[in-house]
């Protein structure tokens, strides 16, 4: 895997909201429009988007986001670019229903943890390109349930049990850093795709480009970027001009 950008659009009630180490009292909520959210960042140039319902996270009812989903797919079909999707997705079927949709890549989280035996049917089913786990982690353990409850287990422990299960793709989110603009946990998360030999997307923290560069070079698949693109201190635009310089 090449590496990535993934733009996030994290759904509550329909709207594009962020939030602080995943706490719902300490939202912002950034438009009314997904889709119009979608294309922004499309039309920019963003192949993949990250897209959670964090009502399903929650285990709250989520009418709202399956609309708000359905015109952001519209949006990237439109685009010729792809949607990774989590958020409350807790079984086979629903990794089904999701990919039906159009999504390309299903995010398991909590059940991961919870009930391993769910991942091992999905990527018998699916395969290994279409199925991600969320790792979500404060302090070296694993949170589950939309963050509010530490599982006890190690963030290295389940990704070594995910990779024998076959899976190929880890996102990784220091919780403590996520909506904070302090900068990714670039040691953690390089330990964990180091350890394990998988690809490890980066998420929590991204504040500026060097963030996203230093994800890069440490030789991570990818980096998610969520309140530094809605509150500009990261240009898009300006991102994949410097990492083509980069490259170059």
């Amino acid at each position: 895997m090449s590496f990535m950008i993934y733009p996030a659009i994290d759904l509550r009630g329909g709207k594009v909201v962020r939030l602080k180490e995943g706490d719902p009292g300490r939202m912002t909520s950034y438009s009314d429009d997904p889709a119009d959210t979608a294309r922004r960042w499309l039309m920019i140039g963003a192949k993949w988007l990250h897209v959670i319902n964090l009502d399903g996270a929650f285990g709250e009812g989520d009418s709202a986001n399956q609309q708000a989903l359905l015109s952001i797919l519209k949006a990237a079909k439109e685009f010729g670019a792809s949607v990774q999707f989590g958020g409350g997705i807790r079984s086979v079927d629903a990794v089904s229903k999701v990919l039906s949709m159009g999504i390309s890549r299903a995010i398991f989280g909590t059940i991961a943890v919870e009930n391993p035996e769910v991942v091992a049917a999905a990527l018998k089913r699916f395969g290994a390109a279409q199925i991600a786990v969320g790792i979500d982690a404060r302090d070296g353990l694993v949170r589950v349930r939309g963050w509010k409850d530490n599982s006890g287990v190690s963030t290295i422990d389940l990704a070594l049990q995910m990779q024998a299960l076959g899976l190929g793709t880890i996102i990784f989110t220091d919780v403590s850093r996520d909506g904070l603009g302090s900068g990714l946990n670039i040691p953690s998360t390089r330990e964990l795709a180091e350890c394990s030999g998988l690809d490890v997307i980066a998420s929590g923290g991204v504040h500026t480009i060097n963030d996203v560069i230093a994800a890069r070079d440490a030789g991570l698949a990818g980096a998610i970027i969520g309140r530094a693109l809605y509150e500009g201190t990261i240009d898009l635009e300006i991102l994949y001009q410097a990492l083509a310089k980069k490259i170059n």
